[in-house]
């Protein structure tokens, strides 16, 4: 299933004056029609047959809330896929355009190096209200430095379906809310500049996730995990 980019769709140029500007001026920017009508109805089919598999499961919070519904907090249900997957085939290849432009942004993004990334979250709001409280990606140094989100939601109506990302830059008061519009891409920091929450659902709603690393800050984040980790061990042995 080739992926047959439209003659008018220029990576290099879409990466270096749009990605990589707006990202260091405004912190998030997002791209409409990236695949086109066929590819994009491609990934929306494989996505949904994961759904109605059963392959999507709750998604869980980090940390342990005491006395805090789960569900009310963060509605989705997610799998975690590489593209590799037999039936997966075509989500494989729009992660291949987001590797593309992730790569030609290369040197433009600031202090970031990026050598890898996650694999994609595919998720599903089922349309029962269900959205997911404000919250930051990458609150404590893990090596996240971008957040990248693959929208598939075809004649979506953020005033009758909701669903809207909003985004607070910096954590001030200015908002951004991006709607999740079928064949849109979206890129913004994963760090602590761009807190947002997914509102209230209304309608089900599919996106495709993926967390870019910046070498140095994964590095230091792995080991800060293996010395923890010794730590552990040493004290079980110490109390065996």
């Amino acid at each position: 299933m080739p992926f047959k980019q439209g003659p008018s769709v220029d990576l290099e140029k879409l990466a270096l004056e749009h990605i990589a500007p707006r990202l260091l001026s405004a912190g998030y920017c997002y791209l409409d029609h990236i695949l086109g009508e066929d590819m994009g109805t491609r990934v929306l089919e494989q996505v949904r047959g994961l759904h109605q598999d059963g392959a999507l499961k709750d998604g869980q919070l980090a940390g342990h809330l005491q006395g805090v519904s789960k569900r009310h907090l963060r509605g989705d249900k997610i799998a975690w896929i590489a593209g590799t997957e037999a039936g997966c085939e075509a989500i494989g290849l729009v992660l291949s355009v987001i590797d593309r432009l992730v790569v030609l942004c290369g040197s433009h993004l600031g202090q970031y190096y990026v050598k890898e990334r996650s694999k994609a979250m595919v998720a599903c709001y089922p349309g029962n209200g269900a959205g997911y409280v404000r919250h930051v990606d990458n609150p404590t140094g893990d090596g996240r430095c971008i957040t990248c989100i693959y929208y598939l939601n075809k004649n979506w109506d953020a005033k009758v379906h909701g669903g809207v990302l909003r985004i607070f830059p910096d954590g001030g008061s200015c908002v951004a809310d991006v709607e999740p519009l079928f064949d849109r891409l979206l890129f913004f920091w994963s760090d602590r500049r761009n807190p947002h929450e997914v509102q209230p659902s209304y309608a089900t709603r599919y996106a495709l996730t993926v967390w870019y690393f910046d070498a140095k800050e994964r590095a230091a984040a792995k080991q800060r995990f293996k010395r923890l980790s010794e730590s552990r061990q040493d004290s079980t042995s110490e109390n065996s």
